[in-house]
C-alpha cells in the first residue's frame, strides 16, 4: 500500500506539511506534473511556497502585499471651553481685595494701639520700679543701728544695764530680772506734745 492511499489524499507526488517542516515537491510515478503544478497545488493547501533547486529548499520567495489606503484614524475631540460669566468673577476679586486690605489694616491698628498701650504701662512700671527702690532705701537707713537707738529714745523707751534672758527647751530663767533705770531724755515731751 503506498502513502497516497493511506492518507486518502488524490494528489499524487504531494505530501502534507508537517508542523514548522518544509514543504517539497516529490515526484513518485507521475514524471509528467510541471513545478507550476506543484506550487498551485501546494498553495491551494494553505502551505508556504518556496522555490526548490532539486529537493533543497532555498529563501523564501518574497510576496508584494498589496495595501490598501488606511481609513483616517478618528480622535476624540476636547470637550467645548466653558464660558464662565466675568462679571461675577471680577465682583468676588474684588471683595476679596478689598477685604483682605481692610483686614491689614484693621489689624495694623490694633497692633499700633497695643504698641502704645504697652509704652505707657512700661513707664509705669519703671516709675514704680524707682519708688519701690526708694521705700526700699528709706527702710534701709531706719534699719541702721543708730537710728534705731535714737528712735527708740523718742518713743520713751530706755536701755536696761543686764538683762535676764529665758532659755526656750525649760522655761528657766537665767540671769534676775529688775527694770531699767534712768528717765528718757527728752521723750516725755515729745510723747506729751505729740
Amino acid at each position: 500500500m503506498n502513502v497516497e492511499k493511506r492518507d486518502g489524499r488524490g494528489a499524487v507526488g504531494q505530501r502534507a506539511p508537517r508542523s514548522g517542516g518544509r514543504t517539497t515537491a516529490r515526484t513518485t510515478r507521475d514524471t509528467t506534473t510541471t513545478a507550476a503544478d506543484r506550487r498551485e497545488g501546494t498553495r491551494a493547501r494553505g502551505a508556504r511556497e518556496y522555490p526548490t533547486a532539486g529537493s533543497a529548499a532555498l529563501r523564501p520567495a518574497e510576496r508584494t502585499r498589496v495595501t490598501t489606503p488606511a481609513a483616517p484614524r478618528l480622535r476624540v475631540a476636547p470637550p467645548p471651553p466653558i464660558r464662565v460669566p466675568r462679571a461675577p468673577f471680577v465682583g468676588l476679586i474684588l471683595v476679596l481685595v478689598v477685604g483682605g486690605v481692610l483686614g491689614i489694616l484693621a489689624v495694623n491698628t490694633k497692633i499700633n494701639e497695643n504698641a502704645f498701650r504697652l509704652e505707657r504701662l512700661q513707664q509705669q512700671q519703671a516709675k514704680l520700679d524707682v519708688d519701690e527702690q526708694e521705700l526700699k532705701k528709706e527702710i534701709a537707713d531706719q534699719e541702721a543701728p543708730g537710728n534705731l537707738t535714737a528712735n527708740a529714745r523718742k518713743l520713751g523707751l530706755v536701755e536696761s544695764e543686764d538683762p535676764a534672758y529665758i532659755r526656750l527647751p525649760d522655761g528657766r530663767t537665767i540671769g534676775v530680772p529688775h527694770p531699767a533705770e534712768g528717765g528718757p531724755a527728752g521723750a516725755g515731751q515729745q510723747g506729751n506734745g505729740g
